[in-house]
């Protein structure tokens, strides 16, 4: 997924003057043909994360358009300020592309896993908040950042993800990607996936399963979500992300105020409030926060029951 969002940015480069690229500690070679090809739009300057963000707010003032890419947790933990007062407060055309969103990083422990990147983000006005399923829905996406108003967070998974997504995309818009009747499925990310494996296993046991994807986390298509939920008593959140201010927050708001007229059983399946603990792979975390295909299925059965 952040081979093409770079590819990406490549390509809409060399049709658009506009669009600059700034790197912080980039890996050798990364966007190469970018730097060999464009070299004035192409800044690497180095872990100075703070500094970078203000250049690039500088630079979309006089009306460029810039992609910065470097790990999420330093674009969202170490910039805040910055992102607030040089980006989102004057609307500025800045692309922040987040490596590593969620457990990505687990072997290098919590210092470098952003598992609360979404609600930070989320809170800040004019923030728009991107986490596609795999490269397919990234390739789709990138052209729309463009001439998208205001300043734009993309969250990148692992990478080499299976393709899932199918179909249009556009950014804020859900989609809805199977229809059931007894329990909604709601996806952010790789979690996508996760919920089509999970359908699968539920369909055995005769619980029918609707999913309901969520690419674009703010704006968010309400709309559209509150009339699929009225089709179903029994709705689970799935994402790789806290249970604070994630995609499960951002859901349940919405139910909250929705005044329904028949009761909503709603769950939410995210990490825990907490400093990630232990090292390992990314499956290894989810597997260890109770976030897999098999966690989905049992909390799915205990609801319809």
């Amino acid at each position: 997924m952040r081979k093409m969002s770079l590819e990406m940015v490549y390509r809409l480069a060399k049709k658009d003057k506009r669009i600059y690229f700034i790197g912080s500690d980039l890996g050798y070679g990364t966007l190469s043909r970018f730097e060999k090809e464009m070299p004035e739009r192409f800044l690497k300057e180095g872990v100075s994360e703070a500094y970078i963000i203000a250049m690039a707010a500088g630079l979309a003032l006089e009306g460029k358009i810039v992609y910065i890419n470097t790990i999420a947790t330093f674009l969202t933990r170490r910039c805040f300020e910055q992102i607030v007062i040089d980006l989102a407060l004057h609307k500025a055309k800045v692309r922040l592309i987040g490596s590593g969103g969620g457990l990505v990083y687990a072997p290098l422990g919590p210092t470098h896993l952003a598992i609360e990147d979404i609600a930070i983000m989320r809170a800040i006005p004019n923030m728009t908040v991107i986490a596609c399923a795999d490269a397919k829905e990234m390739e789709k996406m990138m052209p729309q950042t463009v001439d998208w108003p205001g300043p734009i967070y993309i969250r990148l998974a692992k990478g080499n993800d299976q393709i899932v997504s199918r179909g249009s995309f556009r950014i804020g818009k859900v989609y809805q990607y199977a229809q059931g009747k007894d329990v909604l499925l709601v996806t952010t990310g790789i979690t996508l996936q996760l919920a089509m494996e999970a359908r699968k296993k539920l369909e055995r046991k005769k619980i029918s399963v609707g999913i309901l994807h969520v690419p674009t986390l703010k704006p968010l298509d309400k709309k559209t979500i509150l009339k699929i939920f009225k089709s179903y008593r029994a709705i689970i959140s799935i994402e790789e992300h806290s249970l604070t201010g994630g995609l499960g927050s951002s859901m349940a708001e919405i139910i909250s105020e929705a005044d329904f007229a028949d009761r909503k059983f709603f769950r939410r399946l995210a990490l825990p409030d907490e400093f990630p603990a232990g090292y390992g792979s990314q499956k290894e975390q989810l597997v260890k926060n109770n976030i897999t295909a098999g966690d989905i299925v049992q909390t799915a059965v205990k609801l319809v029951k």
